[in-house]
């Protein structure tokens, strides 16, 4: 910059002699130069101190400070880019007082520019604060310079807008400005996105937001202009941006930090905006700033942005709240991160509160149908060839292609692809959010199960067996109806089936009870049903060969038992359990139960995790009790992942807390007795930890005793793996007792209490319906098989299996039995090793 005329040599010189023996030789040298050398020698001193602190330098710059030098903007912008962003050359908490000449000079040079850079000297403001509060009153009067210079009306551009709206920090100011030229030099639009830049908080206020609308309202294509920005965040790829900050970091991400507090304006502005547009075009903002590369939740692009955007969904009213709530499901199962979870827990209540209704039944109000039609079905003319999307029972989305002839095709041919690219990838598209969508009400479906909701049967036709989607999943499903003059409460059973007046519950017995006007109906659990009807449904449900979408009929209950009676508040059901932890957590998070990780740091050693379960009862629900449950696990001390996290927990209590409803989201948890809360309450709660401990346990992996019986946690491995059955090891035995006889090798296997016993051609074997693992009789040697998944044998056998079940061990075990039946065909070297010496 001003090297080749010999000025900073010139300067470096005096400074040494000064530092040797101070006798004002800089200050003399800089007498000397005109404006623009004493300019060019401010910024060279300025760099020093930079790097290294020197009184010599310091008194020099104070009193360059108070000089009028004009400087250019330029020459502002370097000095306070060396303090704050990717090339900050210094730290405020290193040099302290130092700090203060460096940042005072910056301050002089951007009071005297033509125009400043707004958005670091905004962040300077903030650290002035926080450096007069903890360190010196030193920073007072700079603060008081700060807010002076930000409250000046900012220099409008050649393009109509100040440099610091849409700035060049990241990616999306410069493509925003380059895609609208037309829309942010219009009437009004400067004032109003420099207004929406005034939103630093997750919510903004209500004062914000009449002045926004007031601008908005004065503001040409004002609408336009919000959503076509709002088109641009939710499309705007990751990328490196300037994080404006002390340290020199930058920042990833989808926007900086400028234009973050610019789209959270735009965002509370599109909700007063009353558009069709605005409920998806927020969500699909929330979704891309809430997730990781690729869609992946495992982190957020940007945290502020998404909770923003959860926040205003919240506010939505009306028809826009059915889509609101429909969208924050979307955000749901995209995004993990916590804090924007808690956030969107509140906007969905918020949103549910104002209507009236239960979460849950305002999303079945605004599932969205993907084009198909009353059958499920959309159908997509692709020149001579169809491409089928559908939804099929149990809730499956699947897409396929026809022929000229509609005849059916395996897979789309060359033609089609090379043709058709851009629809046939829309279609995919689709195809995936079908998916996620199918995923989503079997959830939500199965929460309705845990509470007992009760549907209007008008609503039930409308919202879930007539929709083209949740039908898919509502239609395998069990449900019972009463009559709406029905004095004694009596419930009929059945599976839904059309008949030529609307619809009917189908009846185990062939007759058909039809859903009549002002009939309300709920899904059938067996916690409420006796033996015989339990039986007779699951002989149903294996006869039809009628796969449900998740465990319905052969779910598995748990009655509050003698020893919880006695415990009281807490139940030891599922005690003493070792874990593999990190399919542990995993389960535990998918089933929405959330508490601390375990690992080797603080507040690590052991974790209450916690889930609040579905309200029991009719819904929706203005009063009554929340119910939630927690679970207690340690950790075992069996080493830990590189990044400190548990390999092992074992697992303690459970215990059931309760708040009335009236206390509000903030109220006080309350332990409670477990025979005072609901049976479907307890029982889900059970269901869930029975989930964890038996698709977790050390105890049904096949490798643990491989690894040496005398090693830690041997007898637990032994007594786990062959040991009594747990409520889902008794159900798992039930299946097997309804499907075997329907296979080839029905003639080689029987159930005992606790195994499946298969006689095969080189021996007899017995496999534990708890965890998979096998014994060899006649010695109980043990036998280490990992099959492929899948129910089958080495034939390629399938059988039908009546459920998803949640670690597919039920498909395990059929799969062990079908090879060790045929056990003369194994060819595996690691199992007919053990075979041989196993005898």
């Amino acid at each position: 910059m001003v090297g080749s005329t010999g000025l900073e040599s010139r300067l470096d010189e005096a400074v040494e002699a000064d530092l040797a023996e101070d006798r004002g030789r800089v200050g003399a040298l800089l007498a000397t130069l005109d404006v623009a050398g004493r300019r060019a020698g401010a910024l060279h001193l300025h760099r020093r101190m930079c790097r290294v602190p020197e009184p010599v330098v310091a008194r020099a710059l104070t009193a360059l400070s108070e000089q009028e030098l004009g400087w250019t903007t330029e020459e502002s912008d370097l000095l306070l880019a060396r303090l704050l962003g990717m090339d900050a050359e210094v730290s405020p908490y290193e040099l302290r007082e130092e700090f203060l000449t460096l940042a005072t000079l910056a301050l002089t040079a951007a009071e005297q520019a033509e125009d400043f850079d707004r958005p670091r000297l905004r962040v300077l403001r903030g650290m002035a604060e926080d450096l007069h509060y903890f360190q010196s009153d030193a920073y007072a009067p700079l603060k008081r310079r700060l807010a002076a210079l930000l409250a000046r009306e900012p220099r409008i551009g050649a393009d109509g807008l100040p440099r610091h709206v849409l700035d060049a920090l990241d990616e999306y100011g410069p493509a925003m400005r380059a895609a609208h030229p037309e829309l942010l030099a219009g009437r009004g639009a400067a004032a109003f996105l420099a207004h929406c830049l005034q939103v630093g908080q997750v919510r903004a206020t209500k004062a914000w937001r009449r002045r926004a609308s007031a601008l908005l309202a004065e503001t040409e294509a004002g609408s336009e202009l919000v959503r076509r920005l709002l088109e641009g965040i939710a499309a705007q790829p990751e990328h490196k941006y300037t994080d404006l900050n002390p340290w020199g970091m930058s920042g990833w991400g989808v926007a900086g930090d400028t234009n973050t507090c610019l789209v959270r304006g735009l965002l509370w502005a599109a909700l007063d905006l009353d558009a069709d547009w605005a409920a998806p075009l927020i969500g699909a903002v929330a979704i891309n700033a809430g997730t990781g590369v690729g869609g992946s939740g495992g982190y957020c692009r940007n945290q502020p942005l998404t909770t923003s955007a959860v926040a205003v969904l919240g506010e939505f009213d009306g028809p826009h709240g059915e889509q609101a709530v429909q969208w924050l499901g979307r955000v749901k199962r995209a995004v993990k991160n916590r804090t924007v979870l808690k956030g969107l827990a509140k906007a969905v209540e918020a949103v549910s509160g104002r209507a009236g209704l239960t979460p849950s039944m305002l999303r079945e109000r605004g599932v969205p149908d993907h084009g198909l039609d009353p059958r499920g079905v959309r159908e997509e003319p692709l020149g001579a060839y169809t491409a089928v999307l559908s939804a099929q029972s149990p809730g499956v989305a699947a897409l396929a292609f026809q022929g000229p002839q509609g005849k059916a095709l395996k897979s789309a041919p060359k033609a089609l692809r090379e043709e058709h690219a851009r629809p046939l990838k829309e279609l995919r598209g689709s195809l995936k959010e079908l998916k996620s969508l199918l995923a989503g009400e079997r959830a939500r479906l199965e929460e309705h199960l845990a509470a007992g909701t009760t549907w209007a049967a008008e609503d039930w036709e409308r919202y879930y067996v007539d929709h083209p989607v949740t039908g898919a999943v509502t239609r395998a499903l069990l449900w019972e109806v009463t009559a709406a003059d029905s004095d004694d409460g009596h419930w009929t059973a059945g599976l839904p089936e059309r008949t030529g007046g609307g619809w009917a519950l189908a009846g185990a017995d062939g007759t058909a009870r039809p859903v009549g006007p002002g009939g309300r109906l709920r899904l059938w659990h067996p916690l409420r049903a006796e033996a015989d009807e339990v039986a007779e449904w699951r002989d149903e449900l294996t006869a039809r060969e009628l796969r449900q979408p998740f465990k319905q009929v052969f779910r598995e209950v748990y009655p509050l038992t003698p020893a919880e009676v006695t415990t009281g508040t807490y139940s030891n059901r599922f005690a003493g359990h070792i874990l593999r932890y990190g399919q542990a957590r995993s389960l535990m998070a998918e089933r929405g139960w959330t508490g601390n990780h375990l690992g080797y740091f603080s507040e690590g050693y052991s974790s209450e995790m916690v889930k609040e379960l579905p309200r029991p009862g009719e819904l929706p629900l203005c009063e009554g009790v929340f119910w939630r449950a927690r679970f207690f696990v340690e950790l075992v001390d069996e080493g830990a992942a590189s990044n400190g996290v548990a390999v092992l927990c074992s697992t303690d209590q459970v215990r059931i807390e309760r708040r009335a409803a009236s206390a509000g989201p903030r109220g006080a948890w309350e332990l409670a007795a477990l025979a005072e809360a609901p049976a479907l309450v307890l029982s889900e709660a059970l269901r869930d930890v029975d989930l964890f401990t038996g698709v977790a346990s050390i105890g049904a992996d096949p490798d643990w005793e491989d690894r040496g019986v005398d090693r830690a946690y041997g007898a637990y491995w032994q007594s786990y793996a062959f040991g009594e059955l747990s409520a889902s090891g008794r159900v798992r035995r039930e299946s097997l007792a309804r499907l075997l006889p329907r296979t080839r090798i029905a003639d080689r296997v029987e159930l005992t209490d606790r195994f499946l016993r298969v006689r095969g051609d080189r021996g007899t074997y017995k496999i534990h319906l708890g965890s998979g693992n096998i014994l060899m009789e006649p010695n109980d040697a043990y036998l280490c098989i990992v099959p492929k998944q899948g129910a089958g044998g080495s034939r390629g056998d399938k059988v039908f299996l009546p459920f998803e079940e949640d670690g597919g061990l039920l498909s395990v075990i059929l799969s062990k039995a079908f090879l060790l039946a045929d056990d003369a065909g194994i060819t595996d070297r690691t199992i007919t090793a053990q075979l041989r010496t196993g005898r």
